[in-house]
């Protein structure tokens, strides 16, 4: 979405690219990927300034392992819930033993006849 039909801008926009999904709130971990690394988002140019320059060490460090472990916990119930949709809809495998007889689809192979 970033590139004409010719593809000769990818390089100009593949900055913006990766600044907006590293922006954007994952379904897994319920932060964005900026937030989950640095405890907070970036600038984006037009927010009011806090009026303390700074954050204190302590109260910054609590804060990133809160977000960690917040988003820790939402990716494995993610995994979980995904585990548990997926096994819902597998089947048993199929034991196959040496020698048994097996159809093969011939689909995605690439191959000429000889004549």
């Amino acid at each position: 979405m970033f590139i004409d039909y010719c593809q000769e801008q990818w390089l100009e926009w593949l900055g913006m690219a990766e600044f907006t999904y590293n922006n954007k709130v994952h379904t897994g971990t319920k932060v964005s990927p900026f937030q989950a690394n640095s405890g907070q988002d970036p600038r984006m140019g037009f927010e009011l300034r806090k009026k303390e320059r700074y954050e204190g060490a302590e109260k910054f460090t609590k804060k990133m392992e809160e977000v960690q472990r917040e988003a820790k916990t939402a990716l494995v119930k993610a995994q979980e819930d995904i585990k548990r949709y997926i096994d819902r809809h597998r089947a048993e495998a199929v034991g196959y033993k040496v020698g048994d007889l097996v159809l093969l689809s011939t689909k995605d192979l690439k191959w000429q006849m000889v004549g």
